[in-house]
């Protein structure tokens, strides 16, 4: 069970819970957690749940309303990393980041902004060391679309161009994953 992947009722658990407890310094929601933990295990070396685990929540400590409310919250967000880190390394290819999704101008379209903030967010967690210019790039994809503002989609949105850039963060993830595992 510990690198079983979370069930839907799981994600809103989390969900809810970051809802819950969250502010403006916060880790939002599922996507943004998902992007979160995947720079956790794609990091050059582990890092302690004494340093990831305030982080969520802004550096702040939650008031739980019950240690079993804490302990589940947990739990599930140490499965999810281990079932993200088993996934990276074995299945790769299979990896599928969280995104959002959303509707403009009556056509479906998938939001990655969230999921890169949590991203970036993990990365600045697990501190981690300058990467070669080539991998340099790959995380510039993942932090130029943490940078963007979409909440209010514009009503000229470059909508391909927007769908290139997202599609291009997933195989970045994992370019970033396979160098830090390989220099672990």
């Amino acid at each position: 069970m510990p690198n079983q992947p979370l069930t839907a009722s799981e994600f809103d658990f989390i969900d809810d819970t970051l809802l819950k407890y969250g502010d403006d310094h916060s880790v939002l929601n599922m996507s943004e957690l998902d992007g979160f933990c995947t720079a956790l295990v794609s990091s050059p070396a582990q890092v302690d749940i004494g340093e990831w685990f305030p982080a969520i929540f802004g550096g702040q400590t939650p008031q739980w309303e019950t240690p079993e409310e804490c302990r589940q919250f947990i739990d599930l967000c140490v499965r999810h990393l281990n079932a993200l880190a088993t996934q990276l390394a074995t299945e790769p290819q299979a990896f599928k980041a969280r995104f959002d999704e959303t509707e403009h101008n009556g056509q479906p379209l998938t939001l990655a902004e969230e999921w890169c903030f949590g991203y970036v967010r993990g990365v600045s967690i697990a501190n981690w060391p300058g990467l070669p210019e080539g991998l340099a790039g790959q995380l510039q994809k993942i932090t130029d679309c943490a940078e963007q503002d979409n909440f209010e989609l514009p009503v000229d949105l470059d909508v391909v161009l927007h769908r290139q850039r997202v599609a291009a963060i997933e195989p970045a993830a994992r370019a970033l994953h396979d160098y830090w595992l390989s220099q672990r």
